[in-house]
């Protein structure tokens, strides 16, 4: 159509008789002479809007998808976190129960031993003097820490320091091949020397050839001159093998040691040596051997059959 007066005319026509009619049929509500031409318009071009819906809705619903989509993600992260945030409190819960375990049990090791102790705690593992089993310690010359200490846990014997500094240390792990503590047979007291050999047990040689000993005996510290760099009666392990004598002077033992040194933690230097020598006391109870269970046979006695009544 030409964009003529005529025609704008007629455009503005129309939109007059438009309103005009959507004034009738707004008056005249559900009576308006208009309903039955609304609702032949509402059943010709009904299934065509559903059809326009049916197409435009799944791409609404992805729209809205989309927009949502942040606002979950950013619920899913903070959930996330608060899970990790959980699960570390858990497992440091757990480890403060460990570590409070171990400290309770170093403790009751030094009480019975009568050993002052400066607690420390095991920071760094390595060659920091070029020996290959050591650690390092948080405890130094201002804690009262000295070289030629013992250290201990609740286990047992952990080693010796060896370097100090202001606020650390490094120990000698008593596993180490250049380590080397004079021992005492439980009971029997025998005096011998452990060695370590680097990994999980230490090769002890008795001074007397003859000794008599089984596997499961057990050894503590004998101490050194002036308590140094050994305190007496500190557990250090438990024989595994007994080596043939072959009548030589010395009598060699394979001992496994209390102390696992790849999982140090706590630990213990002893700073004030015990008055006496506590011997045997702190080495922990032998667990009682159960009490065999009583038998008890049972056997049927036969009953006397009953004779026939005449």
């Amino acid at each position: 159509m030409r964009d003529t007066r005529e025609s704008r005319l007629l455009l503005v026509l129309l939109v007059a008789i438009a309103f005009a009619l959507i004034t009738v049929d707004i008056r005249g509500g559900e009576r308006s002479p208009l309903a039955p031409a609304r609702q032949a318009a509402a059943a010709a071009f009904g299934p065509v809007e559903s059809g326009i819906a049916t197409v435009v809705d799944p791409v609404g619903n992805a729209v809205g998808a989309v927009r949502d989509s942040g606002e979950r993600h950013t619920r899913i992260s903070v959930l996330e976190r608060e899970n990790a945030a959980l699960k570390a409190k858990l497992g440091s819960a757990d480890r403060n129960r460990n570590r409070a375990a171990e400290l309770d049990k170093m403790l009751k090791t030094a009480g019975t031993g009568q050993y002052g102790i400066k607690g420390a705690q095991v920071i760094a593992i390595g060659a920091a003097q070029g020996f290959s089993w050591t650690v390092t310690i948080d405890a130094g010359s201002q804690d009262g820490i000295a070289r030629d200490m013992t250290v201990l846990n609740g286990d047992g014997l952990v080693g010796r320091v060896t370097t100090v500094g202001r606020s650390t240390a490094t120990v000698l792990l008593a596993n180490d091949p250049d380590f080397t503590v004079g021992t005492r047979m439980e009971k029997t007291n025998e005096i011998g020397f452990a060695t370590g050999q680097g990994g999980d047990s230490l090769r002890v040689q008795l001074l007397n050839g003859r000794a008599e000993v089984k596997k499961g005996d057990r050894l503590v510290t004998f101490g050194s001159s002036a308590d140094k760099p050994f305190v007496p009666g500190v557990p250090v392990g438990r024989v595994v093998k007994v080596d043939p004598s072959n009548g030589d002077l010395t009598r060699s033992l394979q001992v496994r040691p209390f102390v696992g040194f790849s999982r140090l933690d706590i630990v213990g230097v002893v700073v004030q040596p015990p008055r006496e020598d506590p011997r045997d006391t702190v080495l922990p109870q032998k667990p009682a051997k159960p009490k065999p269970t009583p038998t008890v046979t049972v056997t049927a006695t036969p009953t006397a059959s009953a004779s026939p009544r005449s």
